[in-house]
């Protein structure tokens, strides 16, 4: 527990170090040319409850029920980073090498248990996260499944597991993009709140002009704010969830790339080479590393 607090602190700290920068520095230049804060405050609840209102209203409108929870967990994604660290990637060359020289060595029929029944899976039960993971579970089993079926035309077999891919790489996707589409609309809204404000000063037009003159202030906090929020928070943090996501889809990728070298009749040790040759290089384990994990492996 420990160990997974340290990781996320770490992987949060350039974003909380950003955004201290984004206000710090924003609001800073601000003071420094002599302007009053006390302007944007008086403004900003107001104007935060128009802008942010309407925002949420909007994200509302245009997104499925499933779309709105992901994107809630899609906050912390930003924060806590990617899922799958250098070791995952490692325990999942291993669970693959293992798979590929049973199916090899053993046969189809010594695979059959592990397949129809991971959660009970001598095999998978060694790697817990990868295990939690439905999709991965779900992604290897199905397609070794197919494999039992006689299907071992590896480019067929190739072709269905690149739809299955998209498909999830399109769904997991959702959060991001709907943070986009709620990042473009942010200046608009702001616009909108800008205009209301204008319209209120409009209505009193016969005050005196340092009346007037706070007043259309506080109706330009509603455009400052719009833009700020949309290019200093919230198309940032949809950019970065993107990122994780995308780095993420290259976890399910390596999954492909072996069990189709297998299919090509390779031996397991060469297929889980293929492998890890797809592993992006800032977690890509060293041959040296990987054979001692294959060689850390218990006998079945």
């Amino acid at each position: 527990m420990l160990s997974r607090n340290h990781s996320w602190g770490r992987q949060s700290m350039f974003q909380i170090i950003g955004i201290v920068l984004l206000f710090g520095l924003v609001f800073g230049s601000y003071l420094m040319s002599g302007g009053n804060l006390a302007v944007i405050i008086h403004a900003a609840p107001h104007e935060l409850m128009a802008i942010l209102g309407a925002a949420v209203a909007a994200f509302m409108i245009s997104n499925s029920m499933t779309t709105i929870k992901a994107t809630g967990g899609g906050f912390a994604t930003v924060f806590a980073g990617p899922k799958w660290k250098a070791a995952d990637y490692r325990d999942l060359l291993s669970l693959l090498f293992l798979l590929t020289k049973t199916m090899k060595s053993k046969g189809v029929i010594a695979l059959e248990s592990h397949i129809e029944n991971p959660h009970d899976s001598t095999i998978f039960s060694r790697f817990p996260k990868i295990s939690k993971d439905h999709f991965a579970v779900d992604f290897i089993c199905d397609t070794l499944r197919m494999m039992t079926m006689n299907l071992e035309d590896p480019h067929q077999v190739e072709d269905a597991m690149e739809k299955q891919l998209e498909k999830h790489h399109h769904e997991a996707l959702g959060p991001a993009n709907a943070l986009t589409a709620m990042a473009d609309g942010l200046p608009a809204l702001g616009i909108v709140a800008a205009v209301l404000g204008v319209i209120k000063t409009m209505g009193a037009i016969t005050e005196p002009p340092e009346v007037l003159g706070e007043m259309i202030g506080g109706a330009l906090v509603g455009t400052f704010l719009g833009v700020f929020l949309a290019y200093g928070l919230v198309g940032p943090m949809a950019t970065r969830l993107k990122e994780v996501i995308d780095g993420d889809a290259a976890f399910y990728r390596i999954i492909q790339a072996t069990l189709v070298a297998h299919l090509h009749g390779n031996a397991a040790q060469i297929s889980v080479e293929i492998g890890r040759g797809n592993v992006p290089s800032d977690a890509q384990p060293s041959f040296a590393e990987l054979e001692e994990a294959l060689s850390a492996i218990p006998n079945e």
